[in-house]
């Protein structure tokens, strides 16, 4: 997956803002004011972290060469996924959906269901 394409697919989620409190070059995306990705470079590569539960972390770190331990991340928590094409597009959408989904059923009760009543849980826990 491209850098642009992955950008584009992460601002499609429900009420996604892109973000930059770090530096330029370290684009955040958040919901409701939480982190659940981010788009930079690691080591010459445009890579993303996204949040993972710990067990499926660790999982597709065993399958695939470009997913690691998040990179200036808490690395129980989450992945970061470089963009060498090691990973299929599909299952980076998955991940980024995973992660979406997990920052959202984190957030407190009143956001997270201001959400769910917008835009129903199949969308937003998908």
């Amino acid at each position: 997956m491209q850098k642009d394409a992955l950008r584009k697919y992460l601002l499609a989620r429900p009420e996604a803002i892109e973000d930059f409190p770090f530096a330029a070059d370290v684009a955040v995306f958040k919901v409701k004011g939480r982190m659940f990705a981010t788009l930079s470079c690691y080591r010459g590569v445009d890579a993303s972290n996204l949040k993972c539960d710990p067990d499926e972390a660790q999982a597709l770190r065993d399958i695939f060469s470009g997913v690691i331990p998040g990179y200036h991340m808490n690395k129980k928590h989450w992945n970061t996924v470089l963009l060498d094409g090691t990973v299929p597009d599909y299952e980076i959408e998955r991940m980024v959906d995973h992660s979406y989904g997990l920052v959202v059923k984190g957030l407190r009760k009143v956001e997270r269901e201001s959400l769910e009543l917008a835009y129903g849980a199949e969308v937003l826990y998908r």
